[in-house]
């Protein structure tokens, strides 16, 4: 599983795909405060990107991806 919860920490895992989107959405949801690790995520598609920025969480760890890494996250943080 790409999404996984570990108490109130939404751990991105791998390559998420747009499938994946659908579950993030259900878990920011269910837990609105929770943050989001990066640290193990290769690649977002870009469903996942949209439910990141629509609930703009904390975001935690250093993505391998380089677009997620240095367009995604900092764009995150900027518009809290």
């Amino acid at each position: 599983m790409t999404v996984e919860v570990v108490g109130n920490v939404i751990h991105l895992r791998g390559v998420c795909a747009a499938e994946d989107a659908e579950a993030l959405l259900s878990r920011l949801q269910a837990a609105p405060q929770a943050e989001i690790d990066v640290t193990a995520c290769r690649h977002l598609h870009g469903a996942v990107v949209q439910v990141l920025l629509a609930f703009r969480p904390n975001v935690r760890g250093m993505a391998e991806d380089i677009f997620l890494r240095d367009w995604v996250i900092p764009n995150l943080a900027a518009h809290r």
